[in-house]
């Protein structure tokens, strides 16, 4: 493996920051295709490849050197049951996938793809709705309500959902309302970004 490693290594100390550069449902991001652009002529230089493919409900992505056929693999669950409004089902699964492509090598390959801001004080945190069991029905619903309004990203907005279903507090007939909320916001993010 140490040929592998080496060569990202390398490979990590030429590739520039790719800055997310296209607007999409109020943020940005880097495309898979300015990502290639911006890697395949120093992974060529390196003697590295990739694929992606879909293997069963997973992508596969393999960083291989190309030398000593050493690999580095990873295996990402396809979101399953996803349902975005205005997209059918095919559309959704290929907005997963390039959406899965983009960020199993950023991760793979450790590109910078973004803005830092864990450090300047936009990471938002996501608490659970049931945080103090203390609070009523109706002010659990409220902190729910309010935490989806303010969640930034779709996987804030999925967590902040996931919390609520799990609620304790939240009776169901409110919970529905904040499914329906959730439904509505979620389709304005595109999962391909």
């Amino acid at each position: 493996m140490k040929n592998i490693y080496k060569a990202i290594a390398d490979f990590q100390q030429e590739v520039p920051v790719i800055f997310k550069e296209d607007d999409g449902y109020n943020y940005k991001y880097a495309t898979l295709k300015t990502i290639y652009e911006m890697i395949n002529p120093l992974l060529k230089k390196h003697g590295l490849g990739f694929y992606q493919a879909v293997n069963g409900t997973n992508i596969k992505t393999v960083v291989f050197h190309v030398e000593s056929a050493e690999t580095i693999e990873s295996d990402t669950a396809i979101p399953q049951g996803v349902q975005l409004n205005k997209m059918n089902d095919f559309q959704v699964l290929g907005s997963a996938i390039t959406y899965l492509r983009r960020y199993t090598l950023s991760s793979l390959l450790g590109l910078v793809t973004d803005k830092d801001e864990d450090m300047a004080g936009k990471q938002v945190k996501v608490e659970s709705v049931d945080v103090a069991i203390k609070l009523t029905p109706e002010e659990a619903f409220n902190k729910a309500h309010q935490a989806l309004l303010e969640a930034e990203t779709l996987e804030d907005l999925t967590t902040i959902r996931g919390q609520i279903i799990k609620s304790k507090i939240i009776i169901p007939e409110k919970k529905q309302e904040l499914e329906v909320f959730y439904q509505e916001k979620s389709a304005t993010f595109d999962p391909t970004k």
